[in-house]
């Protein structure tokens, strides 16, 4: 790990790089890491910075990553602006293929999970019913629903993960059976489920691919206390375990929040985690960074350190005018825009500077949108802008100001002009609203909240009609609040952030209220948490109320509760009776939980209101064949078919119904049909086993099997099925081991058990 010994000249730049003073002994304390080897019991292996806003977390981990990339190492860094795993991972590698280590196979994943992820939103789409001139509005909500109950979107505890088949109904089997026909392989159908368990050991081995070749590696991660979340779980599982692959040894990680870091996931860890407290600059540190930027009159020196309590962003901003007259030390009662500008003689830029403290975020189409700044000066006042210290780079070229900066900004500002501020927020909005409009121009409405900068820019548009107290602001952010419920529990936290946002910023007591219960929602119980809230507070219009209820039901489908699935579509149906999806739907968890009577009900009446949709066709069908009515089956299973060719579901359970009538050709000609769809549906695999093992074959009905068993270990049903056929082999441990599982996964299995009796008596077997 040698390094070759600078200059006197280049230790002496890296000591006033940009004007960096203080933290001097966290400076040390991270460069000497880097002088201690990896099994070195002093080197540690991730660093925890924390404390209050403004004290300087970001500053230093600017400054440490400068030091890593000193000592030879290859870095990233990256804030709350990714806020998934997959967004993360593609911001490493970017910055990574900016040092001219390209991460090819991590690229391609990305691609393909973004890709693969917007197909089969269009295929659960493709199941919802359709009107004339395109999806309804509910058939598009049921699609990104659909999404949700496919285990595609992140939600907390029950709710994460695949769906077991062997244990769920077959309802969310047919949604996944339209999906995976949209996707080419095992890998595709996790990318969408599950991209973590794909992506993850990719990173890992391309990473120590890039380490090999570099002395360090070192990640950082800022804003640690809004995505701590979805990436603390992570990291302590990449860096303590070897689920998915090993982390090399001279990787180090850094992540900075507000708070301490979590003492029941790192507690037991103390010997390879150094927390890093932050306080605000001493007086001394102060006073440093101060005569470094010429700041040094004595009056001066000590209104900046009343105004800034130390705190480094403040200092920094303060200094960065280099105030020389003790003159310019105003009344101690000075308004913020004079706290921070006060030495900004030019009123243009004075102008931009408030005006850009507005949106939560801008960039120079923002900054136009905002400022009042003559054309011929706009560009010049915009990088005299993004200059600032309080001002901070969000990748890419997007900026935002500090809170501790921006907050006293916003306040004087609207207090100042309680007008001038809801108009200015207004044109804002205007402004986001045009390029929101001019994104969806030629494309399909329910592709658009999949896409992730037609939601910034919706999400913008809503915080500034928020800000501005527009009268519909309110209802029209929880609906749209719904939506993203659908888009996943990321994008969900987004909005409710946004709610917080505008609520505090406006000083908006219910738009504050409404943000911070839904936040709270979230991280308690996920987006069924987060739904239930919405409906029990009333706060959504019917239709709303309707979606609502919708996707409510699928998430209790999804975890079971098939009652309360069905009692939050009888209220979905209520409100929103003409719904032939809503209907349907219904019917289907009826069919799901053996209310045949009510199903067939509710399955006519969704055929009668939209006889060109082929999902009731086909469920009322499955009703039938359960019922005992083969022909209906048949009937509603064909015209399902008709009019939708490819539907796997559907060609599954019409195998079903030529069973039924001793037509084992048709069966296991409709199985292969719907496997050639879906090759990758363990539900179908074991039926087409069962199918075989009903023809006599049983060889062939093992290999299917074994196909269905290594798509789902815990198939109970495939391990009875295969238990039976290598009993008539006469295979009698390996049939008496196979059925011993199908118990274990399910007790009082009584197909099994009978099997396993008949196994012992036959073979003597214990």
């Amino acid at each position: 790990m040698a390094q070759t010994r600078p200059s006197m000249q280049e230790l002496i730049r890296r000591r006033t790089r940009a004007g960096f003073v203080g933290r001097g002994a966290e400076r040390a304390l991270f460069r000497a890491n880097f002088a201690t080897e990896p099994h070195d019991e002093r080197h540690r292996f991730r660093f925890h910075v924390h404390g209050n806003a403004g004290v300087g977390k970001t500053f230093l981990l600017r400054e440490w990553e400068q030091i890593a990339r000193e000592q030879g190492a290859l870095t990233a860094r990256v804030d709350d602006s990714a806020g998934s795993l997959p967004e993360v991972l593609a911001e490493i590698s970017r910055q990574f293929a900016a040092q001219g280590r390209r991460m090819k196979e991590l690229d391609r994943l990305l691609a393909a999970h973004r890709e693969r992820r917007h197909e089969a939103e269009l295929a659960v789409l493709a199941a919802q019913a359709e009107e004339d001139t395109g999806p309804s509005a509910g058939g598009r909500l049921a699609a990104r629903a659909g999404v949700v109950a496919l285990g595609m979107i992140p939600v907390a505890g029950p709710l994460a993960g695949l769906l077991d088949a062997d244990q769920l109904a077959e309802g969310t089997d047919r949604l996944r059976a339209r999906v995976l026909s949209r996707l080419r392989d095992h890998e595709d159908a996790q990318l969408v489920l599950a991209p973590e368990r794909v992506l993850t050991p990719v990173f890992l081995r391309e990473l120590a691919e890039a380490a090999g070749s570099v002395p360090w590696v070192a990640l950082f991660f800022d804003t640690y206390e809004r995505t701590a979340p979805h990436l603390d779980p992570w990291l302590r599982e990449i860096m303590t375990t070897d689920r998915h692959g090993t982390m090399p040894a001279t990787a180090v990680v850094v992540t900075a929040g507000q708070r301490p870091a979590d003492p029941a996931r790192w507690g037991g860890l103390r010997d390879f985690v150094t927390d890093v407290p932050l306080a605000p600059f001493t007086e001394a540190e102060a006073r440093d960074l101060l005569a470094g930027r010429g700041v040094t009159a004595e009056p001066v020196v000590q209104e900046v350190l009343r105004l800034t309590g130390g705190l480094p962003v403040l200092v920094s901003t303060l200094a960065e005018s280099r105030p020389a007259d003790p003159d310019d030390v105003g009344d101690p009662s000075a308004t913020a825009v004079d706290r921070f500008l006060r030495w900004e003689r030019d009123p243009v830029r004075r102008a931009a500077a408030l005006a850009c403290a507005l949106p939560r975020e801008f960039d120079a189409d923002v900054f136009r949108a905002a400022a009042d700044c003559p054309e011929d000066e706009a560009e010049a006042v915009y990088t005299w802008l993004r200059g600032m210290p309080f001002v901070t780079d969000r990748g890419g070229q997007r900026l935002r100001y500090h809170d501790v900066v921006r907050a006293p900004m916003l306040r004087a500002e609207r207090r100042r002009s309680p007008r001038g501020w809801a108009g200015r927020h207004r044109r804002l909005a205007a402004a986001f609203r045009a390029w929101r409009e001019e994104a969806e121009t030629g494309r399909e409405p329910g592709a658009l909240w999949a896409d992730e900068a037609w939601r910034e820019l919706r999400l913008a548009e809503t915080y500034h009609q928020l800000c501005a107290g527009t009268r519909e602001a309110l209802p029209h952010a929880l609906r749209d609040f719904v939506h993203a419920c659908e888009a996943g529990a990321g994008v969900a936290a987004h909005w409710a952030r946004a709610l917080l946002d505008a609520g505090q910023d406006a000083e908006a007591e219910a738009v504050a209220g409404w943000g911070a219960e839904l936040t709270a929602a979230l991280d308690a119980g996920g987006i069924t948490a987060a739904l239930g809230l919405l409906l029990r507070r009333g706060g959504l219009d019917a239709p709303a109320r309707a979606r609502a209820h919708r996707n409510r039901a699928v998430l209790h489908g999804q975890r079971g509760d098939l009652d309360a699935a069905i009692a939050d579509l009888d209220r979905a149906v209520a409100l929103e009776p003409g719904n032939a999806w809503f209907v349907a739907l219904r019917g289907e968890h009826h069919r799901l939980a053996r209310h045949d009577a009510e199903a067939l009900r509710d399955l006519t009446e969704a055929i009668r209101l939209d006889p060109a949709n082929e999902f009731p066709w086909a469920s009322r069908g499955a009703t039938h064949e359960r019922a005992g009515d083969p022909e209906a089956a048949l009937a509603d299973l064909n015209q399902a078919l008709d009019l939708e060719p490819d539907y796997a579901w559907a060609l599954a359970r019409r195998a079903r119904v030529w069973r039924a009538l001793g037509d084992s050709e048709r069966q296991l000609a409709d199985l292969d049909q719907a496997l050639s769809l879906t090759p990758d549906w363990p539900w179908a695999h074991c039926e087409r086993g069962d199918a075989l093992r009903a023809a006599g074959r049983d060889e062939e009905a093992i290999a299917a099997l074994d196909i269905a068993l290594s798509l789902d270990p815990g198939y109970a049903s495939a391990y009875a099925s295969r238990g039976a056929s290598l009993a008539r082999l006469g295979r009698h441990a390996e049939a008496l081991a196979d059925l011993d599982r199908a118990v274990e996964l399910r007790p009082g299995y009584a197909w099994a058990l009978e099997r396993r009796a008949e196994v012992r008596r036959v073979s003597g077997l214990p």
